[in-house]
């Protein structure tokens, strides 16, 4: 088995710490696109290119209160409630009462995660991504509704039938700093975590061995979504998780049944052409995306015949797959 490749940084790379790019994005409203954030990350970091590599699905959580003229009443509706429960002697009718007398209203926030990467180096590890929430907040709903007032003090901060109120906006949107990662460290970290190589490892060390390493940047096509934890007995647990950021449609490589040599060749060869680099369908497959463990098996199986189209360092890391099989 092929050793995992010594991590060389880029020796000109700036430092980037969590402060600083909290104070960048305090100091940045949005607009249309992102492209003055991108700017500023950039200029903190001139040595290397800065790129939006994803922005993520829209997501909702609680926001906070305001009154119906829509002034800041807390910015936490969670930390808020909790407190003046106690304030109100730990009596909900209290704070029902006092909550209906000041007319309060729930926000919510809805916003997209944005995936900046910063690659450092050579390897499949070496990018440093950044992750930071793009913020709007907008009114909900009554803080308590007058046909259905709450039982306890989980259905106020959360009930079941809220009372919506016309939306309005409550101030600008804005950016938030979520993390930082140094994939390589995190990597590093992570292992050391583990007794054998953790799978994501394992599609790294993979993906630099194969044609896709000597011809793409790994962060060009994927990206980290990292879990830190504290586990029952307080022990520290990490992991993570390898997210796809392509964007074109790719072809469904799930059913290869009975192909084999040259009409399979096309298949995988149309698929790494439309996803951009070769041995793309290999690294779909250990994902799930599109590709299914029958298409690896099916080239196996022509590796072993008459067949031989694949280059010798990725016919390589499918039989090593072969022998040992790993999904990510």
């Amino acid at each position: 088995m092929t050793a995992a490749p010594t991590i060389q940084h880029n020796a000109c790379v700036s430092p980037l710490d969590g402060p600083q790019l909290a104070k960048l994005c305090k100091t940045t409203l949005p607009a249309a696109g992102d492209e003055a954030l991108l700017a500023k990350i950039q200029a903190l970091i001139p040595d290397c290119p800065v790129r939006l590599a994803r922005t993520g699905s829209e997501w909702y959580r609680l926001g906070g209160i305001v009154d119906m003229h829509g002034n800041r009443i807390a910015s936490d509706l969670v930390e808020w409630a909790e407190r003046t429960y106690i304030e109100c002697g730990k009596d909900l009718q209290t704070l029902i009462d006092h909550t209906r007398e000041q007319q309060l209203i729930a926000t919510r926030q809805t916003g997209n995660t944005l995936y900046f990467v910063i690659q450092i180096g050579c390897h499949a590890e070496d990018f440093i991504q950044v992750d930071i929430d793009k913020i709007r907040e907008v009114s909900d709903r009554l803080l308590v509704s007058p046909s259905q007032p709450p039982d306890d003090l989980e259905e106020f901060i959360d009930p079941l039938s809220p009372e919506y109120v016309d939306a309005f906006a409550i101030g600008s949107a804005r950016y938030a700093y979520r993390r930082k990662t140094d994939v390589a460290v995190f990597m590093a970290e992570l292992n050391s975590h583990h007794p054998e190589r953790h799978p994501v490892q394992r599609f790294m060390d993979d993906w630099n061995r194969s044609s896709a390493g000597q011809q793409t940047a790994l962060s060009e096509d994927w990206i980290v979504r990292p879990f830190r934890h504290t586990g029952r007995f307080g022990e520290q647990q990490i992991n993570v998780e390898l997210i796809n950021t392509q964007a074109k449609n790719l072809p469904q490589l799930d059913d290869v049944q009975g192909k084999k040599g040259l009409p399979l060749h096309n298949l995988l060869t149309r698929f790494d052409r439309q996803a951009g680099y070769p041995m793309a369908w290999f690294f779909y497959m250990l994902k799930g995306k599109g590709v299914t463990a029958n298409c690896g098996v099916a080239v196996y199986k022509d590796l072993s015949g008459e067949f031989s189209y694949l280059p010798e360092r990725d016919a390589t890391v499918l039989k090593e797959w072969i022998a040992s099989p790993y999904s990510v």
